[in-house]
């Protein structure tokens, strides 16, 4: 059962990466596969290495690494909550941290420069709140969903009226960064991504076994010497950085972290929800998401109205796969 989880969870990470190459040869220069995997390795090629390396390469490592952070923080949220809508688009951080960048676009007027302090400060803000309201005697799933729903709500009007107030201009340019898009994505965002990875796979091998028992109830957890909340707000905080500096750099982008775990869970048929293979299926969906964004819908459009889609039709699925197995 665990070689073959690894086996497929292998496999994901293998297709993921080869549709990155395959994406890098889109676009008004078209280039073959043999192409890109020569400009990748040989400077000398010239005009052919820079259009993939300096002007395709960092959009498309920064949508394998935003897919990636969205799918485990995803799959921490889904195992916290035992509910497959228990994603942090749903209960209310990825909104928060929305809320974090329109305050500092709009009301402290710092422009997109400050949208990324101001969204990893909202993530984590958003985060305290919904934690603190459904602590009581210890914070259970379902009450976690219920007041990050709530939330979500709230800041959700809040983040129209921060936009109804602004100047147009300002305005303008927070509606198309909330959209979530790569198209002002650099190398430099792609080694902040990186970093945060690995940062957070770091932590997370120090937690991951806590996860584990969690899975199996506060009571089994602590009867297996599991400090649960510490251990509980420890992965809450992992999650929410996952989530929180994505958004930070390309804005809000919906659903990924919802469907990536329950699609890698159902692909490699673990028992719980896969970290590495939720990755690997989140940098899979959203590279080839943003893929279609930019090379297959007429002007395109900004990759978060194709996640959005997505996610609609994934939600349609999980309801018709609820309502047969009840």
């Amino acid at each position: 059962m665990l070689l073959r989880t690894r086996l497929t969870t292998a496999l994901l990470l293998t297709i993921a990466l080869l549709a990155a190459i395959v994406t890098l040869g889109f676009g008004d220069y078209p280039m073959s596969v043999s192409q890109v995997v020569r400009a990748l390795v040989d400077p000398s090629t010239g005009f052919d290495h820079t259009v993939v390396v300096e002007w395709r390469l960092p959009r498309v490592v920064s949508a394998l690494l935003v897919g990636a952070c969205l799918g485990v923080s995803g799959a921490i949220f889904q195992s916290l909550t035992a509910n497959p809508l228990g994603s942090p688009d749903v209960i209310g951080f990825s909104t928060g941290a929305y809320t974090g960048a329109l305050i500092a676009m709009t009301v402290l007027g710092l422009g997109l420069s400050g949208a990324t302090a101001g969204a990893i400060v909202g993530g984590l803000g958003t985060a305290a709140v919904v934690y603190l309201l459904a602590f009581r005697q210890g914070v259970l799933g379902f009450r976690l969903v219920v007041v990050g729903v709530g939330v979500t709500a709230m800041m959700s009007a809040l983040n129209t009226w921060l936009l109804m107030r602004a100047q147009l201009e300002v305005a303008l340019g927070a509606a198309i960064w909330g959209a979530g898009s790569f198209s002002l994505t650099n190398a430099t965002d792609a080694w902040v991504l990186g970093g945060t990875l690995v940062v957070s796979a770091i932590a997370l091998r120090a937690v991951a076994p806590s996860l584990r028992q969690l899975e199996l109830g506060d009571d089994t957890s602590r009867a297996h010497g599991v400090r649960v909340e510490p251990a509980r707000l420890a992965l809450l905080v992992v999650g929410v950085v996952l989530v929180a500096v994505p958004t930070a750099l390309v804005g809000p982008i919906a659903f990924i972290a919802l469907a990536a775990p329950q699609v890698a869970a159902r692909v490699t048929r673990s028992a719980g929800l896969p970290l590495v293979a939720s990755a690997a299926v989140g940098a899979l969906v959203l590279v080839l998401a943003d893929a279609v964004a930019q090379h297959v819908l007429p002007g395109g459009v900004p990759v978060g109205t194709v996640t959005v889609v997505i996610g609609g039709c994934y939600l349609v699925w999980l309801l018709a796969a609820e309502t047969r197995r009840r």
